[in-house]
């Protein structure tokens, strides 16, 4: 069974020492990782009319990578978790040294959750095409393996290309586990053929059941083990909040989060109605939002 939450992103702030202290909080509640999703850009939305986006220019973002480096010093057994890191609009051989370093200095406490993303905005301002996002996330997840676990290699992709270079230091992980965020029938069918492990960006029932069937197909038809694509949180509150229970809530302030439990290979949510609350796991806190 494993418990964590969603890092609350728009809410929290730019107070480095809240970003702290919300870190260390979590992982003094015994809870096993700490998820955050990741936008570089807003788009201001008084020049692109009709913006309809769930982000723009006034929503803050911690990078990832950047804060999952910060908290590796200020945190001993929390998993750090990307859900999702937006890939293509980054370039492959520097996150994969990014992923490799905070591998490093949290003990191997990287799990590197990636997707493709929606925002073009954001794509033009970092200089990457929204259109081939796809196959070239394919490529970037093949390569950044190699680099992980090769002292030197060369490589010849149709976007990328290395000729005989590598990491230093490597990561303690090798490889560092990629997990896929995916819902359309085509990432589904992406994260059987590639991934170590997926986000379904989608509840219980039969959308989720269909993308099941989806993903299994693909890891059989790419002679991969479907079994070994158990499927994890997070949920999202589609623009609400919750109120943690416990010592969450005595911190004073009011967070945007999701809280998950694993049970016989499948992940639900926990709450007052849930089938098993985290008192029942031996938590503290007892009123968390039914997520999943």
């Amino acid at each position: 069974m494993r418990i964590g939450v969603v890092f609350p992103q728009t809410e929290i702030g730019a107070d480095a020492g809240a970003v702290r202290a919300y870190a260390e909080h979590v992982e003094g509640l015994g809870l096993t990782h700490l998820l955050a999703y990741d936008h570089v850009v807003g788009a201001d939305p008084e020049i692109h009319v009709g913006w309809d986006g769930p982000y723009d220019v006034h929503s803050t973002f911690h990078e990832p990578l950047v804060m999952f480096g910060y908290l590796a010093a200020v945190t001993t057994s929390l998993e750090l978790v990307s859900g999702i890191l937006i890939l293509p609009q980054r370039q492959a051989v520097l996150v994969a040294k990014q992923a490799a370093e905070v591998d490093l200095l949290s003990g191997g406490r990287l799990r590197l959750g990636i997707g493709l993303g929606w925002n073009a905005v954001e794509y033009e301002a970092l200089g990457e095409d929204f259109s081939t996002r796809g196959r070239r996330c394919e490529e970037q997840v093949d390569l950044m393996r190699r680099l992980w676990t090769e002292k030197t290699l060369t490589y010849r992709g149709k976007f990328h290309h290395v000729t005989a270079a590598g990491l230093a230091p490597l990561p303690m992980q090798q490889p560092i586990p990629v997990w896929f965020g995916a819902f359309s029938p085509r990432a589904c069918r992406r994260t059987g053929r590639l991934a170590d492990s997926w986000f379904p960006m989608v509840g219980p029932g039969p959308q989720l059941d269909e993308a099941l069937k989806l993903v299994r197909q693909a890891a059989i038809e790419a002679a991969r083990d479907p079994r070994q694509h158990r499927h994890g949180g997070p949920s999202f509150l589609a623009g609400q909040r919750a109120r943690a229970g416990g010592r969450i809530a005595r911190m004073g302030q009011r967070r945007s989060f999701s809280c998950v439990y694993q049970h016989d290979g499948r992940w639900f949510g926990v709450g007052r109605r849930s089938p098993r609350r985290i008192s029942d796991c031996g938590r503290s806190c007892q009123n968390i939002r039914w997520l999943m």
